[in-house]
């Protein structure tokens, strides 16, 4: 794909919100050189096969994403994006990993010594303003654990050091001191990346189908044309329930993950269902999200969480529990406030497409991202995992501190297929999340495509907003039980 001049003007919105770009691109050992396809056959959550997919017809009919930008189905390979990158952009120094752990601990350190020591009665009187300043506490402990966070997320792709015994003890104790499952947060994100955009593999925030979403709201997918605008109290409503509790619910209960877990190669998902008491967590060995080999991955998860949820217990105990709610709790509420958000707008945007699964391939998924800016917190605090995550989907191992350049090198080979939102910074990013959140309601097809065009699915909305939902006919069954009325 030859490159292409980026695409800067999109219905409803200003000139430079949202855009696409020209781009070169290379990609990982662990990916596959070439686009590979999902074999239909294959049961596999974490399959790449290529062998078995039947030819598909040629491409009919415009799509249009919520903004009304035509769209055209990628056609670059892993290959030409793996070729595109310098090869230093690929090399992992351990001592540059373990220093920036060392950075990230010591703020935390230094945050909280400076507010116990100082922010006190005898120091401010002021209870209002002792409050105030333990609120910004707060919100800065909870930016430097979502560095650390990040952190260890670099050492799940094994992008932090060569060492894979490093990587995993590294995240292992990071993950844990925040209370994540490391290794089992691990497998179930490495087939994240490995189904990314598909509409029955994906891991995280699946849009719903039009079908599912009139399910939800108690009507037929062909009314939805009909409904009211949905009111901004509900859209924030169900925003602060997402910041709060998201993260929380995708642990416990695979929520915004696929729901095809009968499909699980071991025939472990039989039966199981995501929501609380179906058997899809990231605490049980059982769980259709893993295979028998993980078991004393998952436990070993699990240790990990027990060790700090003791170390937690005694420091609650002896310290006091209103100490340790500010101390810890609130910060760990705003790291999750952080992660929810951040995946949320890497995922989520009205350029995006999704795919069925006879149009989905590996290259097409990794596509189906953007990158935003979030200023100096973003590319200082949170290690560029908002700035550069189109090229951590395609080169999951290259370390963030080579993502900018292995990014600029992958945008001639991406062409418009680069997709980005830099416009206001990181208030910009914040205003996307409410832009994202009445725009991108579910997801469908677009009127008159047809083969492989017809597997590709945009967001939709009943408010108002962009390209507005095809006007469908009542299902054939609705329509003989009226005639017999």
């Amino acid at each position: 794909m030859s490159a292409t001049t980026a695409r800067k003007s999109f219905a409803h919105q200003p000139d430079d919100m949202v855009s696409t770009s020209s781009s070169t691109s290379n990609s990982i050992a662990a990916s596959p050189d070439h686009t590979p396809r999902q074999s239909p056959s294959n049961t596999s959550l974490s399959s790449l096969d290529s062998n078995s997919e039947p030819e598909l017809k040629a491409v009919s009919g415009k799509l249009l994403d919520t903004y009304g930008n035509e769209f055209h189905l990628p056609d670059f390979t892993i290959k030409q994006i793996r070729d595109a990158i310098p090869p230093h952009c690929f090399e992992r120094s351990g001592a540059k990993g373990l220093g920036y752990v060392a950075r990230d601990l010591a703020s935390l350190a230094l945050t909280f010594y400076l507010f116990h020591t100082y922010v006190t009665p005898e120091n401010i009187s002021s209870t209002p303003v002792r409050a105030a300043l333990w609120t910004v506490y707060t919100f800065v402990q909870g930016l430097f654990g979502t560095g650390l966070w990040v952190l260890a997320h670099e050492c799940g792709h094994q992008s932090f050091s060569p060492s894979k015994t490093l990587n995993d003890t590294v995240g292992w104790f990071c993950h844990s001191a925040l209370l994540v499952p490391y290794f089992s947060w691990k497998i179930s994100h490495s087939k994240h990346h490995k189904a990314t955009g598909h509409l029955e593999r994906d891991m995280v925030f699946i849009p719903k189908t039009r079908d599912e979403y009139a399910s939800k709201m108690g009507y037929y997918a062909h009314e939805l044309t009909e409904l009211m605008e949905e009111t901004p109290i509900v859209t924030a409503g169900t925003m602060v329930g997402q910041q709060l509790v998201g993260w929380l619910l995708y642990l416990v209960a695979n929520v915004t993950g696929h729901n095809h877990h009968e499909r699980q190669s071991e025939g472990r998902g039989i039966g199981k269902t995501n929501g609380f008491g179906g058997g899809v967590n990231h605490f049980n060995p059982s769980s259709p999200l893993y295979e028998n080999k993980d078991a004393k991955l998952i436990l070993l998860s699990d240790l990990g969480l027990a060790i700090m949820a003791t170390v937690l217990f005694l420091i609650g105990t002896n310290f006091g529990w209103a100490n340790l709610a500010v101390w810890y709790f609130i910060p760990y509420l705003w790291v999750n406030h952080w992660l929810v958000a951040i995946t949320f707008l890497q995922h989520t945007d009205p350029t995006l497409p999704h795919y069925e699964g006879q149009t989905w391939n590996f290259a097409r998924g990794a596509a189906a991202t953007i990158d935003r800016e979030f200023g100096f917190i973003g590319r200082q605090l949170l290690h560029g995992i908002i700035e550069t995550h189109v090229l951590h989907h395609f080169v999951s191992t290259i370390p963030f501190y080579n993502a900018d350049e292995a990014t600029e090198a992958i945008k001639p080979i991406m062409g418009e297929h680069y997709r980005y939102n830099v416009e206001g910074g990181s208030l910009g990013f914040l205003k996307s999340m409410w832009q994202s959140a009445r725009m991108c309601q579910w997801v469908e097809g677009c009127e008159g495509a047809e083969g492989e065009n017809k597997g590709v699915l945009f967001y939709r909305n009943r408010n108002g907003l962009g390209v507005p939902p095809q006007k469908m006919s009542p299902p054939a069954e609705l329509k003989a039980a009226k005639k017999e009325a």
